[in-house]
């Protein structure tokens, strides 16, 4: 046990619940209280939703200060597990309303994005692997 957080580890892959996230970032749950027991095992951070749809490939948590619809039609292009609104920010009940239809769990946090990614990242919960960066292909 690490303060409030419990790190779970299956397989030697560190993963946290959507709850545990729910804690670390003194976050509250907007949508999907009742799916907080399901585990992330990666996050995605940008208010670019076109980076997302570039380098994710796999469901995730998206973490972004952007409370439009592009995020909503991202997630379900994507089928993501989890929508994390930094900067104190909630998006319109139609929004929410959309995230609840896909299943999504949505929670908003007081922090700032680079804090947030912080401290999620210290508690265990690691970035969605992207490529190398262009031009340093292994030779």
């Amino acid at each position: 046990m690490i303060g409030l957080l419990e790190k779970h580890i299956l397989i030697e892959v560190i993963f946290l619940t959507i709850e545990d996230m729910v804690r670390v970032l003194s976050a509250r749950v907007l949508r999907g209280g009742d799916k907080l027991d399901t585990p992330v095992y990666t996050a995605c951070c940008s208010d670019l939703m076109s980076d997302v749809l570039a380098f994710v490939d796999e469901k995730t948590v998206l973490i972004t200060g952007l409370t439009n619809p592009h995020v909503i039609r991202t997630s379900e292009m994507l089928d993501l597990k989890c929508l994390v609104f930094v900067r104190g920010k909630v998006p319109t009940e139609d929004i929410l309303d959309s995230a609840e239809e896909q299943g999504l769990v949505v929670i908003t946090t007081k922090m700032t994005a680079f804090s947030a990614c912080g401290l999620l990242y210290d508690a265990g919960l690691r970035g969605v692997p992207v490529p190398l960066a262009w031009g340093t292909e292994d030779k």
